[in-house]
Parts: C-alpha cells; sequence; structure tokens
C-alpha cells in the first residue's frame, strides 16, 4: 500500500513537471511572435515571413524604412540591417557609423544610398552597406541629401542651397529663397528642382543654375517633407493646412486643393494612388481624397497608415492596436491588438505590411482578403 501511494505520488510529480515544461515552451513559443498567429488569422492578415534582427543587449532598433525591393533596420548604435522585403532573406547587416554619431535620412540613387553622417556627406553601397565615398561638409546639413545625374543638393544650416558637381562633389553654385528662410525639404530630378521652408515657400529652380521657375507661398512652415508624385507635390503645413499644388508646366503651378485639420501638423503625409493620410496632434489620423480633397474619415487615435488594400485602410494607433478602416463608408471595421509592436513603416506602395518591436522582432504581413 505504501509504495503504491509512493508510485502515485512519483507519477503526480512527473506529470506536473511535464506540464510546466510545456507551458514553458508553449510560452517561449509564442514569444516569438509579436501577434500570435491565431489572432492575425481572426483579423484576416497572414504572415508572409518573420526575423529576429541581431539586435545586441542593451541596443534597440530606432527605424524601419522601405526602399524599392528592400527593408531598412537602424539600430540606436547605428548598426543598420537590409532585407529583401517580398522573402525577409538578410542583404546584408553592419555598422554603417560609431553609436552616439548622427545618422540623416538614407536617399536611394541607382545602386546606392546617400545620407549625411556626422558631418560628412557619405554613398553607401545598397547591396553590402560598404561605404563608397565621402565628402567632408564644413557646414551643417539641415534635411536629407538628393542628387540627379549631375548634381548634388544640400540644405546647410546658413539657409544656402548648396549644389555640388556629382563627380568631384565641388561646389558649383549656391541658391536661396528670397525671404532668406531655411531650406527644409529636397526634391530633385533632371528637369527641375523643388525645396521647402521654414517660412511656408515651395520654390522650384532649374538643376543647373539658381534659375527660379515658380513659387507657391503657404502662411506658415511646411512641416515634414515635400510628397512628390509624378507631377503632383503634398505637403503639410503648420498653418494646419494640407496641401496638393500640381506642376502645369516647368514656370507654372496650380493649387489643386488645401483641407484644414483641426490640429497642429508636425509630420509629412502618407500619399497613395487614391487617398491621403494625414496626422494632426490630438485631431488623429484624417484620410483625404486625393482627387477632391474631400475627408473620408478621421480616427482620433489613429497615428499612422501601415499599408492599403481593396479600399481598406490598415492604422496603427497611439495605444497599439491596428485598426482596419472602410475608405469608401469611413467606417472602422474592425481592430486588433498590437501591444508588442513599438516599430513600423509606412507602406504607401502595396498591401503589405512591417511591424517590429525594439528588440528586433520583424514581421511582414498581408491581409487574406
Amino acid at each position: 500500500m505504501l509504495r503504491t501511494s509512493r508510485y502515485r505520488l512519483i507519477l503526480i510529480v512527473v506529470f506536473l513537471a511535464l506540464h510546466v515544461l510545456c507551458n514553458a515552451k508553449a510560452k517561449d513559443a509564442d514569444s516569438k511572435w509579436l501577434v500570435s498567429p491565431e489572432l492575425l488569422e481572426h483579423a484576416k492578415l497572414k504572415i508572409l515571413w518573420w526575423d529576429e534582427l541581431p539586435i545586441k543587449k542593451g541596443e534597440n532598433l530606432e527605424q524601419l524604412f522601405i526602399i524599392g525591393n528592400r527593408i531598412y533596420a537602424l539600430s540606436d548604435k547605428n548598426y543598420m540591417m537590409c532585407l529583401n522585403r517580398e522573402k525577409g532573406n538578410v542583404v546584408f547587416s553592419r555598422p554603417i557609423a560609431p553609436a552616439g554619431f548622427p545618422v540623416l535620412g538614407f536617399q536611394p540613387y541607382n545602386d546606392e544610398l546617400i545620407s549625411v553622417i556626422g558631418n560628412n556627406l557619405v554613398e553607401i553601397d545598397s547591396s553590402t552597406g560598404k561605404e563608397k565615398k565621402t565628402k567632408y561638409m564644413e557646414f551643417g546639413v539641415v534635411c536629407p541629401v538628393v542628387r540627379n545625374s549631375s548634381f548634388f543638393y544640400v540644405s546647410g544650416v546658413d539657409k544656402r542651397l548648396h549644389v555640388l558637381h556629382a563627380d568631384n562633389k565641388v561646389q558649383t553654385f549656391e541658391a536661396a529663397a528670397e525671404n532668406d528662410s531655411m531650406i527644409t525639404s529636397i526634391s530633385a530630378d533632371e528637369r527641375f528642382i523643388v525645396f521647402g521652408t521654414d517660412a511656408g515657400n515651395v520654390i522650384s529652380i532649374t538643376p543647373d543654375r539658381p534659375r527660379k521657375l515658380w513659387q507657391f507661398d503657404a502662411t506658415d512652415a511646411i512641416a515634414g517633407p515635400i510628397v512628390r508624385d509624378g507631377m503632383s507635390l503634398f505637403f503639410a503645413c503648420k498653418d494646419t493646412n494640407i496641401y496638393r499644388i500640381d506642376i502645369v508646366n516647368p514656370r507654372k503651378v496650380e493649387l489643386i486643393w488645401k483641407y484644414q485639420m483641426q490640429g497642429i501638423l508636425e509630420k509629412t503625409p502618407s500619399v497613395t494612388q487614391g487617398v491621403v493620410y494625414q496626422h494632426a496632434r490630438v485631431k488623429g489620423l484624417t484620410a483625404i481624397d486625393r482627387h477632391s480633397g474631400e475627408s473620408l474619415w478621421t480616427l482620433k487615435e489613429g497615428s499612422d497608415l501601415l499599408a492599403e488594400k481593396n479600399r481598406k485602410a490598415y492604422v496603427i494607433t497611439n495605444v497599439r492596436t491596428l485598426v482596419v478602416m472602410d475608405n469608401t463608408t469611413g467606417k472602422k471595421l474592425y481592430s486588433v491588438n498590437f501591444a508588442e509592436v513599438s516599430r513600423y513603416t509606412a507602406n504607401t506602395t502595396d498591401s503589405k505590411i512591417y511591424i517590429a518591436d525594439n528588440r528586433g522582432r520583424l514581421a511582414c504581413l498581408e491581409p487574406i482578403e
């Protein structure tokens, strides 16, 4: 009888140990997911791929951004990781600057990424992450540097647009706004240059000399970069308005619409083929018809667009949820708990959703429908 009781006790202890072990393994398996597959399935989302980026202890993922068919992740120690955004395979993973060095923007040009690291204008090989060329700038740089086939265009703290020859980076000419305002955003191609200022000016000049083509004046500073899509320019302004202006010809621009938000604008809009998404402090995220300039909906807790599909907007909120909005009816369809998500990037080109957390868990999702 005593022996039987002892066997029963041993069996109970073994059973409890196995139960604890299985629960621990299940918990570890769940911990790899930013959002559980079951929850995503309920929300009609599927995981295309996921990865755990090589983020070290004491290091945090700071930025996610999309350039072409790749997604880049940058840590707060200036360690960069590049992945193919379709399949998630790693293209390169390496430090691009010493920890603590300021890194200003990554602009694509052919097979390079252009950035300003410290006071150096740097050209980075987009396939390896290695530095190809560098040029020390004798002045502070205000916004990301852009280029075309002939020149680099650099906004300096001296309120001048410095234009450097692409081959040797020798300065060719300077340009400035007539009111001597700071240049905070630049767009360049082979036909004309467009830049915005902290006084609300949007100015176009010829690419090879400081000859003004046209100027559009808002009433306050441009908030964030100007978005150029074809011959249309979209930008937020600190006068609380969002603007769409179209370049009619090289010497003429036309105001298509402006939409006033009931809140302060601090960031650039996200622009898709049919909708402009703009965040305003306190007001939340507003969707505006790209063509008419009329409001489609406003989500007070909305922070930014993640992606679009079939007239549905997938929106990240300031309470760590994903909300799906119907752009046709303006109604909220459903929401998903995104409590673990702390990093994301707005995708305006297709329906893929890219989310991550500080420790480097990265996932690519796509709506099933």
